[in-house]
């Protein structure tokens, strides 16, 4: 019971979290506050599972998909060129590299039953890494 408890109180500020970061103006302030999220989620999410909550942990990946697409919907609206200011597509690409290297050693410490949990995570991540990339080597996309 108090599992659940510490489960349930654990997941309403992630909730929180990503409400403020949504309200954040600042759209590259945005998008860096989602990506620290997304690091801290998928922390929590490891946590979580290595404590036997695999629920809690699949809720926290999911955290992590949210948080990913958040930042990279972020920099889209900010309508700037990757390649004539790189500085907060760079940041991402570098920190979405981050979390796939963390996400590939979480499966790795996984039961191979549980690792479909990260695989839509894994995606996600792999996806806005690929884009934020090839936006920078290519300039912006229409």
């Amino acid at each position: 019971m108090r599992i659940l408890l510490a489960t349930l109180l654990c997941c309403f500020p992630l909730a929180a979290d990503l409400a403020q970061v949504r309200a954040e103006p600042n759209l590259e302030k945005r998008s860096r506050a989602a990506l620290e999220l997304a690091d801290r989620s998928l922390k929590g999410s490891r946590q979580a599972y290595s404590a036997g909550d695999t629920q809690q942990a699949a809720a926290l990946l999911d955290e992590v998909g949210q948080s990913v697409d958040l930042a990279e919907t972020s920099l889209k609206a900010t309508n700037k060129n990757p390649i004539k200011s790189p500085k907060h597509f760079k940041h991402a690409e570098i920190k979405t590299v981050e979390l796939l290297r963390k996400i590939e050693a979480f499966s790795q410490d996984m039961s191979v039953d549980d690792r479909p949990m990260l695989e839509k995570v894994k995606e996600i991540v792999q996806g806005a890494h690929d884009r934020l990339l090839q936006g920078i080597m290519m300039g912006k996309k229409k």
